[in-house]
């Protein structure tokens, strides 16, 4: 099969074909098998065709394969917005509507804060990853290559520094960024939303700082600002929990959803305060394909899985596994190049830098190489892209785990100096 057809401006980080998967496992069109520590970076976190899902959607596939909700309700919609809003660990009513993808989630919310505050400026976090679309590149905290050749784009979007243990950038410093863009920047008063990740996935597993994310509430409910979590890749268990702001101890008004929420068929959501969602006209959200019968359905399955004991269990077994292999490593001083162990729960990141600190990111496109010859798919993040994101299905079977961390440690002490 050619290439010639495919746009050259979609960026190809694995140049294989793959065949069949099977949980934590692949198979390219030669045969050849892979374990799959990217999951379809992060949509995988029940694997690869997992029964249920599998099942539900052939089921539903012989109900009805489409019906536009906007046209005339259908059951399976219904059915997993119920489930959904329960499934979401605030205090407060919780509406929402469904979409296609995480980045149209976050456009929808934009248009939501916008009706409710009279506002347009956003906040958003250096590093951060919000989508491809016109309205989120703004919103991304990284030009290249996202923002490179595209002119002005829809804002106004302001950027501060994120806060994480993970990238030394402590809660103060932040704060004192965001005293000075207030200062000199903008108004508070015309600001609609902050958006934040609770872990960063793109910019390379960080996890929010905790007190900086209390503050940030405290901030935002004083000057009648929305806080928006993107939880569309640490969402679904992949820190141990349902959702990652859980840990921060705070609730936002808006989340944003995607990835794990369907078993791999393409999804996404925003929830938040009733209100908020109700604030636009009728016929103001909504979306021909937005919520697809057979999409819905393989959400139930997730949501059928997803029990907080399985979230817990599948959660501290894969983290305890991956910092224990990394402890050993940096015990022994595996490689020169093994930097710091970012995030929280199984949603880790491996940092590749030089003695000094700098970023290598030479050493992690080696690394990426080597592993996928020794048959380990790995997915590279971080503005440097030095940073290995280890997003291996939660179902991952431990032998399998220990299996591509075998292949990891090998790799790692093949890298050149």
């Amino acid at each position: 099969m050619s290439r010639e057809t495919i746009s050259q401006s979609i960026s190809i980080v694995h140049p294989i074909s793959l065949s069949h998967g099977k949980n934590a496992e692949v198979w390219d069109t030669s045969g050849k098998r892979y374990i799959d520590f990217v999951g379809g970076i992060g949509v995988l976190n029940l694997g690869h065709c997992h029964p249920g899902v599998v099942e539900a959607i052939r089921e539903q596939a012989t109900r009805l394969t489409h019906y536009a909700f906007n046209a005339a309700p259908h059951t399976p919609y219904l059915e997993l917005m119920d489930r959904l809003t329960a499934f979401i660990p605030v205090d407060y009513a919780v509406s929402g509507m469904l979409t296609n993808s995480g980045a149209e989630a976050a456009e929808n919310a934009l248009k939501i804060v916008r009706g409710a505050t009279g506002r347009t400026a956003v906040i958003a976090f250096d590093g951060a990853f919000h989508g491809r679309t016109l309205a989120t590149l703004n919103l991304n905290g990284k030009v290249a290559p996202y923002k490179q050749k595209v002119g002005v784009l829809p804002g106004p979007v302001y950027h501060l520094p994120y806060p994480s243990a993970d990238n030394g950038v402590t809660c103060a410093e932040a704060l004192k960024a965001m005293d000075r863009l207030f200062s000199v920047e903008i108004d508070v008063n015309d600001v609609a939303c902050f958006i934040i990740e609770p872990v960063q996935g793109e910019g390379g597993f960080l996890a929010l700082d905790i007190a900086f994310a209390q503050a940030l509430r405290r901030f935002c409910d004083a000057h009648d600002i929305l806080l928006i979590a993107d939880e569309i890749q640490s969402g679904f268990g992949r820190t141990g929990q349902r959702f990652a702001f859980s840990r921060l101890g705070i609730e936002p008004d808006l989340i944003l959803l995607g990835k794990s929420i369907a078993g791999g068929v393409p999804l996404g959501a925003v929830v938040g305060r009733k209100a908020l969602m109700d604030n636009l006209p009728k016929g103001g959200l909504g979306g021909t394909y937005s919520g697809n019968p057979i999409a819905c359905a393989a959400a139930l399955a997730t949501l059928d899985a997803m029990t907080d004991e399985h979230l817990k269990t599948w959660g501290s077994q894969q983290e305890e596994a991956i910092v224990r292999r990394y402890e050993t490593w940096r015990a022994q001083g595996l490689t020169p190049y093994l930097g710091r162990l970012t995030g929280v729960g199984a949603m880790r990141g491996i940092e590749l830098a030089n003695a000094d600190g700098t970023p290598a990111p030479k050493q992690l496109a080696q690394l990426l190489s080597l592993a996928r010859d020794a048959g380990l798919l790995l997915m590279p993040s971080g503005k440097a892209r030095h940073i290995i994101r280890l997003l291996a299905p939660l179902t991952i079977e431990p032998a399998v785990l220990e299996e591509g961390l075998n292949i990891l440690e090998a790799c790692f002490k093949q890298l050149d100096s």
